[in-house]
């Protein structure tokens, strides 16, 4: 027997968006934007946010190179619920040279974690370091191709996403498929 439902009543919606761009300079842009609605009429400190009204409404644009170092970083309060959160916005700057591979999170948290930084700016850049992830995978993965077809002696590396998830266990059928894997010829090259 299916149970219904209960009525409910919508309070706060948080919307994250993120998008990889490759620019003309060989290098990408990684934008992510968070904004944050409430449902109903809701008292703060410095005001009353009205129902369907911006709580929060940030971005960070973040600049990379192909080994996914940061070389340039911007972070955006268009709206928040005080006056002084804008205020912390120049502290992400100090994540430039900072890789976002292994170990992202650990420097993210000693440069602009608790209150070296904003809560929902810091919290944006864990979904931008997958987005940056998934943008530069193919490029990375063309030019780790192009090497071994130069060099015979080039061992491939392990692909990245093995072992990362229950999906890519380094024994499973996934993972070999990833190994094994090439990609098809593209029929204009030839």
């Amino acid at each position: 027997m299916e149970e219904k439902a209960a009525a409910r009543r919508l309070l706060h919606t948080r919307q994250v968006v993120c998008t990889g761009y490759e620019r003309d300079d060989g290098l990408f842009d990684i934008e992510g934007r968070l904004l944050d609605t409430k449902g109903v009429d809701t008292d703060f400190p410095y005001g009353t946010i009205p129902a369907n009204g911006v709580l929060h409404q940030m971005r960070i644009v973040i600049t990379l190179d192909r080994m996914l170092v940061i070389r340039h970083i911007e972070a955006i309060s268009e709206q928040a619920p005080t006056p002084v959160c804008s205020h912390i916005n120049q502290a992400y700057a100090s994540l430039v040279g900072v890789s976002m591979g292994p170990g992202f999170k650990k420097r993210v948290a000693e440069r602009v974690g608790g209150i070296k930084g904003c809560t929902h700016l810091t919290e944006l850049l864990g979904p931008m370091a997958t987005t940056a992830i998934q943008t530069l995978a193919p490029v990375i993965q063309k030019r780790l191709r192009q090497r071994a077809a130069r060099d015979p002696d080039f061992q491939m590396p392990r692909h990245w996403v093995i072992g990362t998830c229950h999906a890519y266990h380094p024994e499973g059928d996934a993972a070999r498929r990833a190994t094994e894997w090439r990609p098809r010829e593209d029929p204009s090259k030839t």
